[in-house]
């Protein structure tokens, strides 16, 4: 141990001769360690409600999304196809047709997006964990089923198990409008409401409606065309290896997005709240830090004597300033260790027993109270930032101690010179 760090050490735990000294560094401590702590839980709440939009998502998109960069749809009975739908790993391959359509029940009627699927989207998908009304079915003998977003089905004025079926209107391409007979530019067809699905995200709950793909193609005039196929692997494949793999197959023509890409500006958006908070709770940490500042102005003034008698046995004046410096980074150090154990141990007991509700009434929401996911790189950036600020901070003050010990040196050096 250096004599200086142990100095410091002794400084900042003996007692002083002001008591405002002690209690203004007590303050720096718990000033850092609250803005500490307010890091390590916002980030981490962050994560959570990340992890439970993921879940959403992960229970609704596949793993890999094929669509092509122009145009709408596109055939996949091609060699390039064939080739990349045989790579290692692929489990499960959907078909999937989206086009608009006017949805009409009774006397209510809404645009709405309709997603054609086949029968292996049922495989891929977890359809029934985002149900909340009915069941979810494309097709049974002859009855075609839709299975409505929430929003729509408000719209509309439906719910499963009623006797009337949903009436859908499509526009037939490459046919011009007939104003003495506009019906006759639209194709008809009729679906029984199977179940209302939710996935919490406005784009979907009140535009979509997910019909059988053979539905969707009579509606739309297609053939076997699709606007995406939708590709699930299996638990031990890697998602970027087959990405990768499956994009060089293809060429520039098709894109090939995972999850994240599918969802790019939820996830984007989660993530801009989440440093901006992170940056607005910096600034706060900055003012706080400030408080070390004038506690160690403070003790450099109340430890003149000391310095004094330092210098008189030989001590340098890097010697003394590195004391002090010691001594600024103890205070950042120690308030920074108890900020994380804290913030470590809020999130704990927030994950066992929910303290931080979103509502006083349960099941209003998804969860009933804030989700808590706690990362080591979150933990990572937060010692590292808070780190950095401290110790550029404690700088100031030393500084000038550094000059004013120079400038005390040259006096007398100037003065024995004269002698």
């Amino acid at each position: 141990m250096s004599l200086s760090f142990f100095i410091a050490r002794r400084y900042l735990f003996s007692k002083k001769s002001h008591n405002a000294i002690n209690v203004i560094s007590a303050i720096s401590v718990c000033g850092i360690a609250i803005a500490t702590m307010a890091m390590v839980t916002v980030l981490s709440v962050f994560n959570g409600f990340g992890g439970i939009v993921e879940g959403l998502f992960s229970a609704f998109d596949p793993h890999l999304k094929i669509t092509v960069r122009e145009g709408k749809v596109f055939s996949y009975d091609t060699p390039a196809f064939a080739e990349a739908l045989r790579l290692p790993g692929i489990q499960t391959v959907s078909e999937s047709l989206e086009e608009n359509a006017l949805f009409k029940f009774e006397e209510q009627q809404v645009p709405v997006r309709v997603k054609g699927v086949s029968e292996e989207f049922r495989l891929m998908t977890d359809m029934e964990r985002l149900m909340v009304d009915g069941t979810f079915r494309l097709q049974e003998d002859v009855v075609n089923y839709v299975t409505l977003g929430a929003g729509v089905a408000v719209t509309l004025g439906a719910r499963p198990g009623l006797v009337r079926p949903v009436e859908i209107y499509a526009p037939r391409r490459d046919v011009q409008v007939n104003l003495a007979n506009p019906s006759a530019a639209f194709t008809t067809a009729y679906a029984q409401i199977g179940g209302v699905f939710t996935l919490n995200q406005p784009e979907v709950d009140e535009q979509m409606a997910i019909i059988p793909i053979g539905l969707a193609r009579e509606l739309f005039s297609y053939q076997n065309e699709v606007t995406s196929l939708d590709i699930n692997l299996s638990a031990d494949a890697s998602v970027k290896k087959v990405k990768r793999e499956m994009q060089r197959l293809l060429g520039d023509d098709f894109l090939v997005e995972d999850r994240y890409e599918q969802q790019r500006e939820s996830y984007r958006m989660l993530q801009i709240e989440k440093w901006v908070t992170f940056l607005i709770l910096a600034f706060i940490l900055l003012i706080a830090v400030f408080n070390v500042v004038g506690s160690l102005s403070m003790l450099i003034v109340e430890k003149r004597a000391d310095i004094r008698s330092l210098q008189h046995m030989g001590a340098s004046n890097r010697l003394v300033a590195r004391i002090f410096l010691y001594e600024g980074w103890l205070i950042t150090f120690i308030g920074i260790v108890t900020g994380m154990v804290a913030g470590l141990l809020l999130c704990l007991l927030q994950q066992h027993f929910g303290l931080l509700r979103l509502g006083n009434t349960p099941g209003a929401y998804i969860i009933d109270a804030y989700p808590v996911i706690v990362k080591c790189t979150d933990l990572l950036v937060v010692f590292v930032v808070v780190s950095l600020i401290g110790l550029l901070t404690v700088l100031y003050p030393v500084n000038n101690l550094r000059k004013q010990l120079s400038a005390v040196s040259d006096q007398q050096s100037a003065f024995s010179y004269q002698r």
